[in-house]
């Protein structure tokens, strides 16, 4: 690995105007974006929740690139426990779902569906932090669409943990299980 590349990463901060910096940066030189998805996959990095933040907006505006990716990325889900990795990650899940659900967008297998579907059950049931789970219902009610035991699983699930969370949870739960109950109806 590229260690200009790498401490390139380590400098970088929070900051949506760095993120972006290093998304372009990531976006005209492929040795970069594969220095970012080895820094992201790798939780055993001190910088691997960095190397996330950049993927996640990558995915975001070109995720195309990161599909040579998907196998990888699925074998790497349920080794994150770093919040700062964790909520990055199940925005790129969100994103592969909305896309994989597009007639002209990607295509996962079916291997990576299951992995994705399970991990964002994981991260339902476990103690993440809120983003991460809206994330995570999000992309199961996306494959719910294509899988439709997701769906009750989905919603006992999201009902159970109501009372517990916090009023933002609780809002992105109303707001899932009313679509949750058109498709009933």
């Amino acid at each position: 690995m590229n260690s200009e590349l790498h401490h390139r990463i380590e400098q970088s901060t929070a900051g949506r105007i760095d993120r972006e910096k290093n998304r372009n940066l990531a976006l005209r030189d492929d040795s970069f974006l594969k220095t970012v998805i080895t820094v992201a996959f790798n939780p055993e990095d001190k910088n691997h929740h960095k190397g996330c933040w950049i993927l996640e907006l990558v995915c975001e505006k070109k995720l195309k690139l990161f599909v040579p990716y998907f196998d990888n990325f699925c074998e790497v889900l349920p080794q994150l426990k770093n919040d700062s990795a964790i909520r990055p990650m199940s925005k790129i899940c969100l994103f592969l779902a909305k896309s994989n659900h597009r007639a002209n967008g990607i295509t996962l297998s079916q291997l990576q569906e299951t992995q994705i579907i399970e991990i964002c059950f994981d991260w339902l049931i476990r103690e993440e932090k809120v983003a991460t789970k809206v994330y995570a219902m999000k992309a199961l009610f996306v494959f719910g669409k294509k899988y439709d035991w997701i769906y009750p699983e989905l919603k006992n699930i999201i009902q159970q943990d109501y009372p517990n969370h916090t009023p933002a949870y609780q809002a992105a739960t109303r707001n899932l299980l009313k679509k949750l109950n058109k498709k009933k109806a």
